[in-house]
């Protein structure tokens, strides 16, 4: 499997020269020729920005001679397709916000949806959006949220996310609480599941700075749910689940409880680097009620400047009779992985119940010299 900046690769450069030879034969394309030599040492979005750019150079004039280049490469040209689409439809992003009419800015939006099937257009959406969101959301919301096409009315969601991967971001969304809460309000009950996780994640990153939108949004889907909209909303609310947003724990029905809870209780005090540590904790219904338990861990992890700071992590979910007790245990790694650098030092473990957190139980990660 390549890495995530081969994905746009010298043969996706060579790919893109062929397909618009075919589309516009008498064109030099000196720009696109040279840019298999320059990719090399690009991340994925500069790659793309490179490609994008070098079509713009080779197709001049104005954004209708463009579109015309890429509806006939689209037509005519058999490869035109995978991750070669990605600058393609920046370019014509672009171009048209360069035009700066409404008739290239609705043409791009059209030309956009019919190439998202061959890669997504999510990416080159978000210029248009930055150039007038009122406008790209107008057709988002009216036109591609309706499609017939699974592809279609996935971009209406996707790319539309504050926080798509990959991509830049659009301030005007990030500072407008709910402004893309229509396109989801349509797609939460689409038939495709691959829609459908589209709006779970899109409304997971609404969630980062609008958690109170977010579960106003849920709420209202809960009221008028089909047989998907419960695992929809379990996994849009994810992030909150973790953070113990008591909205987000109630729609789930995650209540508050009256519980005991003895540990996090730890199998050693000092941990090495690539060790790990064992915990134990009892958790008992103390209520005279059933108990629905979201149950999750967090690790508070220590900091260069010795501070700290917790990662939540699943556990379980349990629902206790009154007076019933269990016990969770769990074996938490600290083996070296990419994404998280460790510092020695005291680090801690707690237990958290429905957004409840319990006593920090506190361990050394100790040097690899330490006895």
């Amino acid at each position: 499997m390549p890495f995530a900046d081969e994905l746009i690769s010298r043969h996706t450069a060579q790919s893109l020269t062929r397909a618009i030879r075919t589309a516009a034969p008498d064109a030099d394309l000196t720009a696109l020729r040279a840019a298999p030599q320059q990719i090399g040492p690009l991340p994925l979005r500069q790659r793309a920005d490179l490609l994008r750019d070098a079509l713009l150079t080779d197709i001049p004039g104005d954004y209708a001679t463009l579109a015309r280049t890429v509806r006939t490469a689209r037509d005519k040209a058999p490869h035109f397709t995978g991750w070669l689409i990605w600058p393609v439809t920046s370019a014509v992003a672009t171009r048209a916000v360069q035009e700066g009419d409404t008739a290239s800015f609705d043409d791009a939006l059209a030309l956009l949806a019919s190439l998202t099937g061959r890669l997504s257009s999510e990416f080159a959406i978000r210029t248009l959006l930055r150039h007038d969101l009122d406008r790209a959301l107008g057709t988002v919301v009216g036109d591609w949220t309706g499609s017939a096409d699974a592809d279609v009315r996935r971009l209406a969601s996707e790319g539309t996310r504050p926080y798509l991967p990959w991509s830049v971001r659009v301030p005007e969304i990030l500072a407008r609480p709910g402004v893309t809460v229509p396109v989801l309000d349509v797609l939460y009950r689409d038939e495709s599941e691959y829609v459908r996780r589209s709006v779970a994640n899109h409304l997971n990153d609404l969630s980062r700075d609008h958690p109170d939108v977010v579960v106003h949004a849920v709420r209202r889907w809960l009221d008028d749910p089909d047989g998907n909209t419960e695992r929809l909303v379990r996994h849009g609310l994810r992030t909150l689940v973790k953070r113990g947003h008591p909205g987000a724990l109630e729609l789930l029905g995650f209540a508050p409880a009256v519980l005991d809870v003895d540990g996090p209780r730890l199998d050693r005090d000092v941990v090495p680097f690539g060790g790990s540590v064992r915990f134990t904790a009892s958790i008992r219904n103390a209520g005279d009620s059933p108990a629905r338990l979201a149950i999750d861990y967090i690790v508070h992890h220590r900091k260069a400047n010795g501070g700290r700071t917790g990662k939540t992590f699943k556990l379980t979910t349990r629902t206790l009779a009154p007076g019933e007790r269990i016990e969770v245990t769990r074996e938490h790694s600290f083996r070296p992985i990419t994404t998280r650098r460790y510092h020695a030092g005291r680090h801690a473990i707690s237990v958290q119940i429905n957004g409840v957190e319990s006593d920090r139980a506190e361990f050394e990660l100790a040097t690899t010299d330490t006895p």
